[in-house]
């Protein structure tokens, strides 16, 4: 009876104790866009914030859709065996990296999105990252020789669409690179080795090889230059990792979401953001030997392709339905919450 009096009271001094609110998301959806047609993978995202366009190459689809920056879908590119890479260069056109017997990087035309010139790769092209200090772009060609023993970096010198040479490196495959802001190294994950590789640009020589314990698959990576680190992401198991870049050390490890592709890191938050299946993990860098979970985002289905924009304070998710019968493909945008 008191407590029921109590109650009564607080009720009305308007006091009446509240349960605490849920947590608030570091990323807040406001735009989907459904890919009712599509069927299979995505794989990459390209961004052109000046001409407010959004690139995804959607490799089994065998084209490259463009959105705007509000996800709303304006065009499909097609003529493309199984497009993975993009990148918009200064004229406003787009360089894709294309595989499926393809074995070529594609230049289109950034008005009437038709390819106008290729580049014969060998085969297996898949990722690739741009050099802004030579206007480079490195592209991987991987190997299709059970137990090959190398495979080949592409360097295309985007000014005069031409191929300037090759870097060989160990093993049959490689994921995810990044290079420092003066151009002269490349991080990349030796994934057929289970290694962090360091690459010398300039010599255009495998420097450093860094080995990835206890673990397979090393798929999305990232580098932290001012903290002389470099993230990197596993699938087996889903794990992140923090390399020390002068010692090559592991300094340590978080789980993260399963599936994963892409990883950006947010630089104003201090925030990493590790997109996969049905979430996205999200990690708060406290130093650079520190870092803490702050929340899976729930997404969806093999959401693990990505891109951040930092101009937009935006993340863009593609959502895949491959493997999954009935499964909905789409596009999402995430707002970046303080």
């Amino acid at each position: 009876m008191k407590k029921l009096i109590w109650v009564s009271l607080l009720l009305t001094l308007g006091l009446a104790p509240t349960v605490p609110a849920q947590e608030k998301l570091p990323l807040k959806l406001v735009a989907t866009t459904p890919l009712p047609n599509f069927t299979g993978d995505f794989d990459h995202f390209a961004v052109d914030v000046k001409g407010k366009r959004l690139f995804l190459t959607a490799e089994d689809h065998m084209t490259v859709e463009v959105f705007d920056l509000e996800g709303k879908r304006l065009h499909s590119i097609t003529g493309f065996g199984q497009p993975h890479a993009a990148v918009v260069l200064s004229d406003s056109n787009i360089i894709v990296t294309d595989g499926d017997g393809f074995g070529r990087v594609a230049l289109v035309n950034g008005t009437d999105y038709k390819i106008m010139r290729t580049i014969k790769l060998p085969n297996g092209v898949d990722g690739a990252v741009f050099n802004p200090v030579d206007q480079y772009y490195y592209v991987e060609s991987g190997s299709d020789d059970e137990g090959a023993k190398t495979h080949v970096i592409n360097i295309i010198d985007t000014k005069a669409f031409k191929l300037a040479g090759q870097i060989t490196l160990p093993g049959n495959h490689s994921e995810a690179m990044a290079i420092d802001k003066a151009g002269k190294k490349m991080y990349i994950n030796l994934t057929g080795e289970d290694k962090v590789g360091v690459v010398d640009l300039e010599s255009r020589k495998l420097i450093a090889q860094w080995p990835v314990p206890d673990a397979q698959t090393a798929n999305a990576l990232v580098l932290d230059e001012p903290n002389h680190r470099v993230f990197i992401a596993t699938r087996k198991p889903a794990k992140f990792f923090v390399y020390d870049t002068d010692t090559g050390k592991v300094v340590t490890t978080l789980p993260c979401a399963e599936l994963h592709d892409d990883m950006w890191f947010d630089t104003a938050k201090k925030r990493i953001y590790i997109t996969g299946t049905e979430i996205t993990t999200v990690l708060d860098q406290k130093d650079a030997d520190h870092y803490v979970h702050v929340a899976d985002v729930p997404t969806g289905f093999r959401a693990k392709t990505s891109i951040l924009v930092p101009e937009l304070n935006r993340l863009y998710i593609a959502v895949s339905a491959k493997g999954k019968p009935g499964g909905k493909m789409a596009v999402q945008v995430f707002d970046i919450q303080p």
